[in-house]
């Protein structure tokens, strides 16, 4: 696994491309074209980046009018701000108008650190899941990314992309394929998986290959659609493997690891099942790394989760 670029760099460079070769893509942000690493774009294109300033309500309203025009936007905002200040027009303006805006969430999960919970964004996948008609996309790295923007130009309904602030790690080979609402199988295993989306899916990859390093074959799926969610990939998994590990920067409450459980109990099927996530407490304050690490989002805390479930 190689060290790229951080999500953010490929969603601009990706979204540049786009907005260059079709006048109808628009960017609007709330004084986020920096932190979004949009400074380029508004270089070469300023007549299609509309900056709205500290004004998330107002920032999906109008995408939500120029939606309505025809035209391809994208919304760009913390996401912790994005989902809590804009959730109203989130779900009026945008997914019950059935408008297609493309909601970017950036900075999302624990990204700003020791910035402590009022800008962490713990919440989104649950908010947003409980509103109907609109997909929810965590890309675990940068052809992901890619794929994702791509793919949410020509969406037609509203969908919600959610980025962090890191460099990432390579995770696919060549022949990947990306398609929402599939999840995208990282490596084969017959005795374990690890169900993770966005940045937790690196840390699940490396714990899958300590796993294999002691003999255990592991299975390692990155669920970047979390709205619809891949119920076979979960059913396959869960028929394979003796256990399953979700794993998510977000609250347990709401968000994959729930989803995942909810579809395994209503499918009856009965397999050894944990969720890892931030638990409903008061999180501590740290770096994003520091913050997983206490949590047992990282290589040594999810390796000893699965030994515990193997063993049990």
């Amino acid at each position: 696994m190689q060290l790229g670029k951080a999500n953010l760099e490929v969603f601009a460079e990706t979204l540049l491309e786009l907005a260059r070769q079709d006048r109808d893509v628009l960017v609007l942000t709330s004084d986020s074209r920096g932190s979004a690493r949009l400074g380029r774009f508004g270089e070469l294109l300023p007549a299609q980046l509309i900056e709205v300033g500290i004004a998330e309500q107002n920032l999906v309203g109008i995408a939500a009018g120029l939606a309505a025009a025809g035209k391809k936007v994208f919304a760009v905002s913390p996401a912790c701000f994005l989902t809590a200040r804009a959730l109203e027009q989130i779900k009026n303006d945008v997914a019950y108008s059935d408008h297609p805006v493309k909601l970017v969430g950036i900075s999302a999960g624990v990204s700003y650190g020791a910035l402590g919970s009022t800008h962490h964004s713990l919440h989104d996948f649950a908010a947003l899941r409980a509103i109907n008609n609109i997909d929810i996309v965590a890309p675990a790295d940068n052809f992901e990314t890619c794929e994702a923007i791509r793919a949410a130009a020509h969406h037609p309904h509203p969908i919600y992309l959610r980025f962090g602030k890191r460099p990432m790690f390579d995770l696919h080979g060549p022949a990947s394929d990306f398609r929402i609402g599939k999840g995208s199988t990282l490596r084969e295993g017959t005795d374990f998986t690890f169900m993770a989306t966005g940045e937790t899916v690196y840390p699940a990859l490396s714990a899958g290959l300590e796993l294999v390093a002691r003999g255990i074959s592991c299975r390692v799926i990155s669920v970047h659609t979390i709205k619809p969610l891949d119920v076979e990939c979960i059913l396959k998994a869960a028929g394979a493997t003796r256990g399953l590990i979700t794993v998510e920067e977000h609250s347990v409450c709401g968000g994959l690891g729930e989803a995942c459980a909810a579809v395994l109990l209503q499918k009856r099927i009965n397999v050894p099942f944990r969720i890892v996530g931030i638990p409903d407490e008061a999180t501590v304050n740290g770096s994003q790394l520091e913050i997983f690490e206490h949590y047992g989002i990282s290589t040594k805390g999810l390796v000893e989760t699965a030994l515990q479930i193997l063993s049990s």
